[in-house]
């Protein structure tokens, strides 16, 4: 039986993988990701991937939203280090997806949306297994999850788990995958919010982060910017009221 592995959070506290790398695209989720690697380790990167997304102004919005946070939380700023961003264009020239080509959202023969960027998370993780080697960092935080997602195979937990196992092979590193949204759906990735920073974090969320597939940011809703009818839209918008009305009840 192969014993479970110490927490992240066990790991800080013990002096183990105290520095950390997260994957930021400046939405939601990679927000509150970011929020919690400060509130834990304590040295953090953060990298970006430019792969010639349909939603590019999350390359803008993330350099906002980091500024943000730690303008909110300024016992952060010590913590926060430099930040990547890393050119993916190949993704774009493989194409067939509609966040990187200007194609209607639709599902396909095999039940994924067209959403999906076949191989996107693997490149991601291999690059920033590269990137934390170089920069003496042991543990990569992303903010894939398998409870509200859209089916997207390369955001699985046996997923993180065999690209954690590839990476310590392959670059002889005692590297750590962290995902802390895993099992959490859009309600409870607010209630995290909620939890380490307040309604002021959950606000600096509503406002500066970007989700839209479409890229439009020139509407705030309740929920935060966005068209309001893609599916990181609908997403989220649905995890607000929910965790709204589980808070007023």
């Amino acid at each position: 039986m192969i014993a479970s592995s110490p927490s992240p959070a066990s790991l800080a506290a013990t002096g183990h993988h105290t520095t950390a790398l997260v994957l930021f695209s400046g939405g939601q989720d990679s927000t509150t990701c970011l929020a919690q690697a400060l509130s834990r380790y304590q040295r953090v990167e953060t990298l970006g991937f430019d792969y010639g997304q349909r939603h590019g102004v999350e390359m803008q919005v993330r350099l906002s939203a980091r500024e943000a946070l730690v303008s909110a939380f300024p016992e952060w700023r010590d913590r926060l280090g430099e930040d990547h961003v890393l050119s993916l264009d190949v993704l774009a020239q493989i194409g067939g997806s509609s966040l990187t080509e200007d194609v209607a959202f639709a599902m396909q023969a095999d039940g994924l949306p067209n959403t999906f960027v076949p191989g996107r998370n693997l490149l991601f993780l291999t690059l920033a297994g590269a990137l934390a080697y170089r920069r003496g960092i042991s543990v990569i935080v992303t903010g894939v999850c398998e409870t509200d997602f859209s089916g997207y195979p390369d955001c699985r937990d046996d997923t993180m788990k065999a690209m954690q196992l590839a990476l310590n092979l392959g670059l002889a590193r005692r590297l750590l995958i962290d995902t802390p949204l895993m099992w959490l759906d859009k309600a409870q990735t607010w209630q995290l919010a909620f939890e380490l920073g307040g309604d002021r974090l959950v606000e600096l969320v509503r406002r500066e982060t970007h989700t839209c597939y479409q890229g439009v940011r020139d509407e705030l809703h309740d929920w935060g910017f966005g068209c309001g009818t893609c599916p990181a839209c609908e997403l989220r918008a649905r995890g607000w009221a929910q965790w709204r009305s589980q808070r007023a009840s």
